[in-house]
């Protein structure tokens, strides 16, 4: 009998080991912005908490999916996950109104209604060193690599306003003035002595200047545009050299085993054959990649997709062998290699990471 409730104790232990425990929701997304920030997303982009759920919000488990469709919100529904973390966010236009009409507002609903929440990465992913562009340029094996567009250090304002008032006390309503008219998204405010300063974009110049019309009208301000370093490893796209150059067949055969694929496009330079050892340089952009490799000095362009006519720019004007393999083919990968793995490095283990089993790229060869 002794015997028998030992080993009832120790199956109970191994069990409360092994299962996830849980987190709570605000604390997950802390550590998913500390992994990528949301400063290093393109300006035009919507990353971050995109559904959240009313009351506390308790994460057991995050299911992992390149693209939130329908068939992914039903997966994430039968499976009970509590967090659904969409490379491409759901909502990216601002959203009129919600009804089962359309697709992306049924994926909404059905979300909210089974309390899951929505968090997308996106290009804060694509920035990251160590983040999807550096995965998909390990697929040629390069020799280096630096980033297309490098991302700035310095956090994500681009001015700084000054203003002096005339006590603390004064510098202390000028500020709580102008806290009321900016969101934290939208610029900052701290006191120093009898001093204000404000860090925000460009773009919210205009609303602090019409308060302080109001608040502080005989106060001097000064303005600076705060200039930004290269933040080294960081930024949109890759541009990688090779230690021997490879002909377009090579390359084809390292992208497909890289990405698991059994077909992709090619677009042949003028000057190359497939068989021409004529690749020592490539520039690689996760996604859609035309705007960011046009005129970009390598031998091959490798991107998920581009138009007709982009692909005729790339060769001609550029001189560039293209290899295409559909938008989120390039991305999805890194989900399973790289990020399920650093999730569960940072979760601590106290939240099951798993991979949608129906998430795939729309296009297919047939």
């Amino acid at each position: 009998m002794l015997q028998g409730r030992q080993h009832l104790l120790q199956l109970y232990r191994s069990v409360a080991w092994t299962r996830p425990f849980s987190m709570d929701l605000k604390d997950v997304v802390k550590r998913l912005e500390d992994l990528a920030p949301r400063s290093l997303a393109e300006s035009w982009d919507n990353v971050g908490l995109l559904v959240e759920p009313s009351g506390r919000k308790t994460v057991k488990s995050i299911l992992l999916t390149n693209d939130l469709t329908e068939a992914v919100t039903e997966e994430a529904v039968s499976r009970q996950v509590d967090l659904v973390l969409s490379y491409h966010p759901p909502i990216f236009r601002p959203l009129k109104r919600i009804t089962s009409s359309n697709w992306k507002e049924r994926i909404i609903i059905r979300c909210i209604e089974n309390g899951i929440a929505v968090y997308s990465p996106h290009t804060a992913h694509d920035a990251l060193l160590g983040g999807v562009n550096d995965w998909l340029a390990k697929a040629l094996e390069p020799k280096s690599t630096e980033p297309i567009q490098h991302s700035s250090e310095g956090g994500s304002w681009s001015h700084q306003v000054l203003l002096t008032t005339s006590s603390e006390e004064d510098a202390i309503r000028v500020a709580d003035s102008l806290k009321q008219v900016l969101k934290s998204r939208t610029g900052t405010v701290s006191i120093v002595a009898t001093a204000v300063l404000v860090s925000c974009q460009e773009s919210v110049l205009a609303l602090v200047a019409r308060e302080l019309e109001t608040c502080a009208p005989n106060v001097q301000i000064n303005v600076t545009q705060l200039q930004k370093a290269p933040r080294p490893g960081y930024g949109m796209g890759r541009l990688c050299t090779l230690e021997a150059p490879i002909t377009p067949a090579e390359a084809v055969a390292k992208v497909k085993k890289h990405l698991g694929l059994e077909h992709v496009r090619i677009a042949l330079s003028p000057k190359a054959t497939m068989d021409s050892h004529t690749i020592r340089s490539y520039a690689v952009c996760a996604g859609s990649g035309a705007s960011l490799l046009r005129g970009v000095r390598a031998d091959l362009y490798l991107t998920g997709e581009m138009s007709h006519h982009e692909v005729l720019d790339a060769n001609v004007q550029s001189g560039a062998t293209v290899i295409l393999c559909e938008h989120s083919n390039t991305e999805r990968g890194y989900l399973k290699d790289v990020l399920k793995g650093k999730l569960e490095q940072r979760l601590e283990g106290k939240v099951g990471v798993v991979m949608s089993e129906v998430d795939r790229d729309p296009l297919v060869v047939v």
